[in-house]
C-alpha cells in the first residue's frame, strides 16, 4: 500500500526539484563552486589548475574513503590524521636508512619495500582501533582519539620534532622513485590521481558486489538484527578500521611524496576533513547509509573550496570559517534529508490496512493481519 501511496504522490506532485536539490547537493555545490572561483580569479578555470588541485583531493579522498567505510557500520576514525602524519615519518625514516648499530650496517629498503611496510603500520593502527572497538566495547570515539594521540606522540618520538628531508633517495643505494607518486603524470594526470581512482573503484566494486559490502551496510544499519542474521559483525568492524588505516597509509605516502618531506605533524585535523567529505556526500552518521560516488564528490568540493579561497587570497583564517560551515550546513541537509525519510516511514508504519482488503474478514474480529510496510533504502 505504502509503494501505491507513494507512487501517488510522485505523480501527483509532478518533477520535485527540492528533493532533486537535497540528494544531489554535492555535484550542485561543486559546480556552483567551479562557476564562482573562475569567475573571482582567471587563472582557476583551467586545465593544469584542476589537475593540480585533484592531487591536493587525492589526499582528501583517500582519507574519505576509508572514513566512509568505518561511518557505513555507524562507527568513527578520529585518528586518521595522526596515522598519516606516522606513515609519513615512517615512510621518511625507511628512506634515511636503517642502521642496525650490531652488524654495523645501514640498510637501505627499496621504494616497493617502504610502501609495503608502510600500509602495514596503518593496518596494524586500525587494526587496534577495530580491535578495541569490536571485542572490548570501548566507545568508537574514545578509541580512535585515545590512537590519534598515541601515532602523533609516537610520529613525534621518532623524529624529536623534526623533518624528514629529500625523501627522493640514492641511485647508489638502489632506493629511488619515492618521489614519483607525487611529481610524476600518467597520461597527463598526476599519479596521486590515479592511486584515489583505483581505490576508489576496489571499494565501490567490493561495498556493490561483494557479501563484504552487503555485511558492511547491515551492520551499520541494524548491528544486533545482522549478527542475528549470520552477519560477523565484530569481524566486520575490525575490517573497516584496518581499510580505514590502509587509506591513511597511502594519503601519507602520497603527501609525503608531493612535499618530499616527512613531519610529525602532517595531517593534523585532516581527520575532520575526512569527516566532512562523508558528510557532503550524502552519509548518514548513524550508518547504513552512503556512497564512494558521493564521498568522492564531497571530497572534491572540500578541496576546490580551500584551494579556491587560497587562490583568491583568503586569509587562511577564513578558510577554517567556510570549511566549518560547510559541514554544519552538510550535517543540517543530512538531518533534513533523512529525518523526513525516518518520519514518513513511522507515519507508513502507523497507518491501519484496511483488514476487508488484506484478508477478506469483516472488521472488528480481530484476525486481519497487518501489512508489513515497505521500506526503501
Amino acid at each position: 500500500m505504502s509503494n501505491h501511496s507513494h507512487t501517488a504522490r510522485r505523480q501527483g506532485g509532478g518533477f520535485d526539484l527540492g528533493r532533486m536539490l537535497l540528494e544531489g547537493r554535492a555535484f550542485f555545490a561543486l559546480i556552483a563552486i567551479i562557476v564562482i572561483f573562475s569567475l573571482l580569479s582567471p587563472v582557476y578555470f583551467s586545465t593544469g589548475n584542476f589537475l593540480t588541485m585533484s592531487s591536493h583531493v587525492a589526499i582528501f579522498g583517500l582519507l574519505s574513503i576509508g572514513m566512509l567505510l568505518v561511518i557505513l557500520t555507524g562507527g568513527i576514525d578520529l585518528s586518521v590524521g595522526s596515522t598519516l602524519g606516522l606513515c609519513g615519518v615512517v615512510a621518511g625514516f625507511l628512506m634515511q636508512g636503517v642502521t642496525l648499530d650490531a652488524f654495523g650496517v645501514t640498510l637501505y629498503p627499496p621504494v616497493w619495500v617502504v610502501v609495503i611496510l608502510t600500509c602495514a603500520v596503518g593496518a596494524f593502527i586500525g587494526a587496534i582501533n577495530g580491535v578495541l572497538i569490536a571485542y572490548f566495547k570501548v566507545p568508537a570515539f574514545v578509541a580512535t582519539l585515545g590512537l590519534l594521540y598515541v601515532a602523533r606522540g609516537v610520529a613525534l618520538l621518532m623524529t624529536d620534532g623534526l623533518t624528514y628531508n629529500n625523501l627522493g633517495g640514492d641511485p647508489a643505494l638502489g632506493n629511488t622513485g619515492f618521489d614519483w607518486l607525487g611529481f610524476n603524470r600518467l597520461f597527463g594526470v598526476p599519479v596521486g590521481v590515479w592511486v584515489l581512482a583505483i581505490v576508489a573503484v576496489v571499494t565501490l566494486l567490493a561495498l556493490a558486489r561483494t557479501p563484504f559490502g552487503r555485511w558492511v551496510y547491515s551492520t551499520g544499519g541494524n548491528a544486533r538484527a545482522a549478527e542475528l542474521s549470520g552477519v560477523p559483525v565484530k569481524r566486520v568492524q575490525v575490517s573497516v578500521y584496518v581499510l580505514s588505516g590502509i587509506c591513511a597509509a597511502i594519503a601519507g605516502l602520497v603527501l609525503s611524496s608531493q612535499l618530499t618531506s616527512a613531519g610529525p605533524t602532517a595531517g593534523t585535523t585532516y581527520e575532520l576533513t575526512a569527516i566532512a567529505g562523508v558528510v557532503i556526500g550524502g552519509a548518514a552518521l548513524t550508518g547504513g547509509r552512503g556512497s564512494v560516488r558521493g564521498t568522492l564528490l564531497g571530497a572534491f568540493v572540500i578541496g576546490f573550496l580551500s584551494d579556491g579561497l587560497v587562490i583568491i587570497g583568503v586569509s587562511s583564517y577564513w578558510q577554517t570559517v567556510f570549511t566549518g560551515a560547510v559541514i554544519v550546513l552538510a550535517v543540517l541537509l543530512n538531518s533534513i534529508q533523512y529525518g523526513g525519510r525516518r518520519k514518513q516511514a513511522a507515519q507508513t508504519s502507523a497507518t491501519p490496512s484496511s483488514p476487508t482488503a488484506s484478508s477478506g474478514q469483516p472488521p472488528g474480529d480481530g484476525k486481519s493481519p497487518a501489512v508489513k510496510p515497505a521500506t526503501q533504502h
